[in-house]
């Protein structure tokens, strides 16, 4: 058995988010500007590469991969890929595959995720408003999100709910949301909104809100317990005692969970980024196409993980944008 990752701060790497495209059938607002310039193909990493950089990480111990983008499923043949990850599921030595999708193109694609071994999906979805939704994504249409839910519910999917937080857009709909989602029966996690790349004339700082907020207004209308437990990721959930409902609250700005990080993400481009909140990174890509022989890779992959950082650099309370990260959160993976 291979020496597994372990960080400079002796926390184990057992979590790849890893993006496949960052392209979208969306524009959202908080995500990416209208007129994107996307990167050039050649850019990209290949299926096949990206099969050999998985397959790498989870040699060397990691157990839960999750697929970004970008949407994700819009990747050209993107099927090819997760049937060839299915093999480490049915070995055992992958513990979990999954993705983070806008819902676009579950309906056209939930049967076969689901054949591939995909049990759980994020969904991002920040208002129930049909109107709001157009407004927000810029191109999306909220009925043919509706259906990919209904269908990869209808296949056993467990489907969970990622809303942003947005100051003076949905926070009107926060018992909506949280009613449908205890209906529904799926998960709902909330996100405060992160600096990440140039977005036009959208102010991050008055996007902000504080999931301290948050959690106070449900607590106006429900007993709130603490627990525990943890999914593999970021996030902390609390349990609405009277309807037994539980929510994630993911608060990189106003409490951050470094302490206990155990992931990282690989752009679609084959850039390491060991922390979402800093600039550093390395480079993958090239030791990857250098040579068929993966030692190569690992070595890189071993010397990128002794870099990764102690915490974020995230700072909303400057009220200027001052040191948030350059890069749009759609070339680094959601």
């Amino acid at each position: 058995m291979k020496q597994p990752l372990i960080d400079p701060f002796q926390r184990a790497i057992t979590y790849l988010r890893v993006s496949v495209t960052d392209r979208c059938d969306f524009r959202c607002v908080y995500c990416m500007s209208e007129n994107m310039t996307f990167l050039p193909k050649k850019d990209l990493l290949t299926l096949e590469e990206l099969d050999r950089m998985c397959t790498s990480f989870v040699n060397l111990g990691v157990k839960k991969l999750r697929i970004t983008g970008g949407e994700p499923l819009v990747r050209r043949g993107i099927m090819t890929f997760f049937n060839a990850m299915s093999r480490h599921i049915e070995t055992g030595a992958l513990k979990e595959l999954t993705l983070t999708t806008n819902g676009s193109q579950l309906e056209k694609y939930a049967d076969d995720l689901y054949a591939a071994g995909v049990r759980r999906i994020n969904v991002s979805l920040d208002t129930l408003d049909e109107g709001k939704f157009a407004e927000i994504t810029r191109w999306g249409r909220l009925p043919q999100v509706m259906r990919g839910i209904d269908a990869a519910q209808r296949v056993g999917m467990r489907v969970k709910i990622n809303a942003v937080a947005l100051a003076g857009f949905n926070e009107v709909e926060l018992f909506t949301m949280q009613a449908w989602c205890a209906d529904r029966d799926v998960d709902l996690t909330y996100i405060e909104v992160m600096p990440m790349g140039d977005i036009g004339n959208e102010d991050r700082i008055m996007q902000y809100w504080s999931l301290k907020d948050l959690r106070a207004r449900l607590e106006e209308r429900f007993t709130v317990t603490d627990l525990a437990e943890s999914s593999g990721g970021p996030a902390r959930y609390i349990r609405l005692e009277e309807t037994g409902q539980k929510i994630g609250l993911i608060t990189p700005m106003s409490h951050n969970f470094c302490e206990s990080c155990n992931r990282v993400r690989i752009t679609c481009t084959g850039e390491i980024y060991t922390c979402l909140g800093q600039e550093g990174h390395s480079d993958l890509r090239a030791p990857l196409r250098a040579s068929d022989d993966d030692a190569q890779l690992e070595t890189a992959i071993r010397a990128a993980i002794g870099l990764k950082p102690k915490g974020h650099d995230f700072d909303y309370s400057r009220q200027t944008v001052d040191g948030q990260v350059s890069r749009h959160m759609s070339h680094t993976g959601g």
